[in-house]
Formats: C-alpha cells, structure tokens, sequence
C-alpha cells in the first residue's frame, strides 16, 4: 500500500441556518498571563538537567491555559518555545513549514540556517525561513537559552502542520520542480490576461504552481549594534505620544512590515517613568522583559512585570497600554501583525478617542515626533 494513502471515515456534511441573525463572534479573549522569571529560570534548570534527547534538543512550550490541546500555543496563533543546550551540545537537524523568530535570552552560540552560520549572543534575535533546515550549537562556557516564537499552532489548528526531523543532508531551501522544455501543451499562450473592466486578471496554471519566488534570507540582529540606536530614542521625552521602538524589517515582507511574513519583532526601550497611551488592536502580542520593571493595563486590569518575565501583553483586541517605573526598561514584542495585514483583518485604534483603521488597506495614524 502506499505511503501516501489514508483511511478516511465516511462522513457527511450538514446545512446551519444562520439566515435570520448577523454572524456571530465566537470570540473567547484569552487573559493576558505573566510567566515569571523564576518560573522560567525553575524551568531551564529543570531542562538542563535531564538527559540531552537524541534530537539534542531540550526544550519546553510555554502555553496558555485557554490553549487548544491539539495546538497549544502562548497567544492562538503563537507558539513560544523554551530552549536550552549546555557547553558543546548540537541540536540534530530539523525543518517545518512554520516560520521562526529566535531570541537568546542567556549564553551565546551558533546556528546554522540552510548552510548560513549564525554566531549570536545574549538577546540577539534571528529568524527562520519556512522548510529550511537549521541545528544550533553551543560554542560558550554558559547555559545556551533561547526563545523560539512561531506560527506552529496556526498550522496545527489548519491541520497543515508539516515537520521534518530528519531533513536530507544539504536539502536545497526551495524544491519544486521546473519543466526543462518550453513544451507549449504546458504552457498557456497568453500568459496572465484582463477579463473584467476593473483589473481582473486571468492566469493559467503553469503560473499558479510557479509563482514569483522572493528570496526568504535569514537576518540576524545583533544587540550590541542594535541597542545604541533604540537609546537615542530617549531624546523623544515624555511629550512623546508614540512607542520608542525598531522594529526588525525583513525586506521579503514588503509593506506587511515583518521580521517574517507571520510576525513582526520589536525591540523598546522605556525610560523611567513613562506611561504609555491606551491603544489596541487585533493582533496578539507577546513581551519579554530584560531590564527595568513596570506594569500593564489590559482590558482595566493590572499586571505587574519585572526584568526577566515573558507576558502574553494584549490578547486580540482588548484596550492596553504600558508603564515603566524608576528603571530604563528594554524588551522584545512579537505580534502577528504581519499575517493579519495580509488578511485585510488588522484592525488598529491607535486613539481610543478616534475610531479604528483597517492598517495596510486604509491609511493609518500619525504621531507626533516632529514636535517632540
């Protein structure tokens, strides 16, 4: 029998009436979650002492408690991994069609990303292209401790989750194939073609199966050279409206605004004291805190953080905003604010006193660094 057959159940599909009424949100807004350093150090310490397995791969999901158990992820759409390797352990090769984005958190080490070396070090961050093998490497004297940030559970939940843990040896990043002849049975003539007056477009299936290819590269961040720019941010001062922040831009993106076409990656810097505007949207973001201590406001409930802590900082759509306290506070966001700009989903209201903007399909808002 072949590897590619299955067993399906014989099943039926069935009819809802739902003529009568507006669709229904079934919405269920996951509560924001603090998870604390020294849950997190209780956890490295625990991984670290075990048994490297033969993936060479320690590692732990930091998942919500409201997670589907089939996909269990720190936001619906986000997975956050917990990974630690000691001095000169390899993690074995592995690839999926997920999209990464990496964070050192502790100690230093090498990845190697589709044959490209990346040598990182402590809150360094990187990124992953889709079904490109990748092992990691720990060349330090410390505990390598990583952060892994991924769309795992969006696949999981679209049942198309699709992981290899023994990648070929020197799998090419991109494996379709091409036709070697200009056989003109397999090719349509006209190419691409108008068929409606308002720009509709034809396009044959030679092309729906060759789309254009953009080069998907691994970028790597590095905080010694990132950290002196975020600083000159201070000079905004408290009049500032805005978030000081970079965020890191991988140019495959395009106007989605990505570190990868799933998530953006944001590094902020919060000086003593500043308290940010309330603001929301409907991507979900994920913070990690390593240096300073604050709190936030989600939804008209106060969370407490400090250097150190992982916080799931605004769940879809709930009204949030930041503080700081007497310390300079940095720490890294990850959003899907990429995929849902792609989707025409991305609602932003970034004053509760104006109304919301479909980001990337309406025009957006403004703030007001000039003056400050």
């Amino acid at each position: 029998m072949s590897q590619y057959h299955r067993d399906f159940e014989r099943v039926n599909g069935r009819f809802i009436d739902c003529g009568g009424e507006p669709p229904v949100s079934y919405n269920t807004q996951w509560a924001p979650i603090v998870v604390t350093k020294e849950e997190i150090d209780a956890e490295v310490e625990r991984l670290a002492s075990s048994p490297l397995p033969a993936s060479g791969r320690r590692e732990s999901l930091i998942a919500h408690p409201s997670a589907r158990e089939f996909a269990p992820g720190m936001a619906p759409g986000i997975q956050v991994r917990l990974s630690v390797l000691k001095p000169g352990e390899r993690s074995a090769p592995f690839r999926h069609n997920a999209t990464e984005v990496n964070f050192c958190i502790r100690g230093q080490g090498v990845t190697d990303v589709g044959g490209q070396r990346i040598g990182f070090r402590q809150y360094d961050v990187w990124n992953h292209p889709s079904y490109t093998p990748y092992s990691h490497y720990n060349d330090g004297n410390d505990l390598q401790v990583r952060l892994t940030y991924s769309n795992v559970p969006l696949l999981q939940f679209m049942d198309v989750y699709v992981a290899d843990a023994q990648p070929p040896a020197g799998a090419p990043i991109g494996t379709g194939q091409r036709e070697e002849s200009d056989d003109p049975r397999r090719r349509n003539p006209f190419g691409i073609f108008p068929i409606t007056d308002d720009g509709g477009l034809l396009m044959p299936y030679e092309t729906l199966i060759n789309p254009t290819a953009v080069e998907s590269r691994t970028l790597h961040f590095a905080w010694e050279k990132v950290k002196p720019q975020l600083d000159k941010l201070e000079a905004l001062g408290k009049e500032y409206v805005g978030r000081r922040l970079y965020m890191y831009y991988n140019p495959a993106t395009g106007r989605f605004n990505g570190i990868t076409p799933n998530f953006f990656a944001t590094m902020t810097i919060r000086p003593p004291k500043i308290i940010d505007r309330p603001h929301r949207h409907v991507s979900a973001a994920i913070n990690y805190y390593f240096s300073g201590s604050g709190y936030s406001s989600v939804a008209g409930n106060r969370y407490e953080w400090k250097a150190g802590d992982l916080m799931l900082s605004a769940p879809g759509w709930a009204v949030h905003n930041h503080a700081s306290y007497d310390d300079y506070v940095y720490e890294l966001t990850v959003q899907d604010q990429p995929l849902n700009i792609y989707m025409e989903s991305l609602l932003w209201q970034e004053d509760l006193h104006h109304p919301a903007a479909v980001l990337g399909k309406q025009e957006g808002f403004i703030t007001n660094r000039k003056a400050a």
